[in-house]
């Protein structure tokens, strides 16, 4: 026997998100916000809503909030979690590669070193790897801080973290970088012209440049200016925009080096600093997709060697 197919009779979707946002905030300005659309939308569709369902209402107005009543209480209790579900499946079908879920790849590493390494050669490991999807997150929280557990996080090391796997990514050492066009300005013959520019600085490492000028034999030179960032990114971005010299990491700056759009002054001079290493979870050392992605991440900064 066929059974007979079931017409569901559902109320207007976008009238329900609204609903059920403005139901979660207590608020139509606060629901609009988090739509992106106006109070007015949120209020019309709450309206559609209502005359949709009837009675009975599903607010009581107070003031400059909204209350849900009991049968709009009861409503929200099952729109809330229909959503979640519906939200839920969006996402998987997203991660699908043909018809197979696609493996997800959680991995946490510095913002710096994120931009300036490695989200150029991101495309790179996209088109070897298409069936793994890296979810990258940045931060410089130490690994026992992070807010949620993740496959691979790249830090400094090498160190020993309980629980964690260490596997070496690359090493860098830091000299200083500036535009072609500030050297076609002020030429940098020597260490003691650096006193007529400007020095680029990062809060994180106060001592950076008064530690190579000590290697440099300079230790007591004044720079003309100085100008002082909170992210390393900030502080090269500022070198490629003709802002000052700045001590730049050479692996993250080996791009720009290669394609002239940053220069060292002094190549011979540099200070050693931490290497890049890979930290896997013990209870996640096992599982392939991280193991595939520490070893491309090894092998672009052999690469670089």
């Amino acid at each position: 026997m066929i059974t007979p197919f079931r017409i569901r009779r559902l109320p207007p979707l976008n009238a329900v998100r609204a609903f059920e946002a403005a139901a979660r905030h207590g608020s139509f300005k606060e629901a609009a916000s988090e739509l992106g659309v106006t109070h007015g939308a949120v209020s019309q569709q709450v309206q559609l809503l209502e005359d949709w369902l009837g009675a009975p209402a599903l607010f009581r107005r107070a003031a400059r909030r909204v209350v849900l009543t009991p049968a709009g209480a009861a409503l929200l209790a099952e729109f809330g979690p229909a959503l979640d579900r519906i939200a839920a499946a969006v996402q998987l079908h997203r991660e699908r590669r043909d018809d197979r879920p696609a493996v997800v790849l959680r991995v946490n590493a510095l913002a710096t070193f994120s931009l300036r390494w490695l989200l150029p050669r991101m495309p790179l490991f996209r088109a070897e790897h298409p069936d793994i999807e890296v979810r990258l997150a940045t931060s410089n929280d130490p690994l026992d801080a992070l807010p949620e557990p993740f496959d691979v996080v790249i830090r400094g090391g090498p160190d020993a973290f309980h629980g964690y796997t260490a596997r070496f990514v690359l090493s860098e050492q830091r000299l200083p970088v500036c535009s072609p066009a500030l050297l076609t300005q002020r030429p940098l013959a020597d260490v003691a012209d650096l006193a007529g520019h400007t020095l680029l600085h990062v809060t994180s490492m106060p001592r950076l440049w008064r530690d190579w000028l000590a290697e440099a034999g300079h230790a007591a030179l004044e720079p003309a200016a100085s100008l002082t960032f909170d992210h390393f990114y900030l502080t090269l971005q500022a070198a490629l925009d003709g802002l000052g010299v700045a001590m730049g990491p050479t692996a993250l700056i080996a791009d720009d080096l290669a394609a002239g759009r940053l220069v060292t002054p002094f190549p011979k001079i540099s200070l050693p600093a931490r290497s890049y290493f890979a930290y896997i979870p013990q209870a996640r050392r096992s599982a392939p997709h991280s193991a595939v992605f520490c070893d491309w991440l090894a092998q672009q900064g052999r690469q670089m060697g």
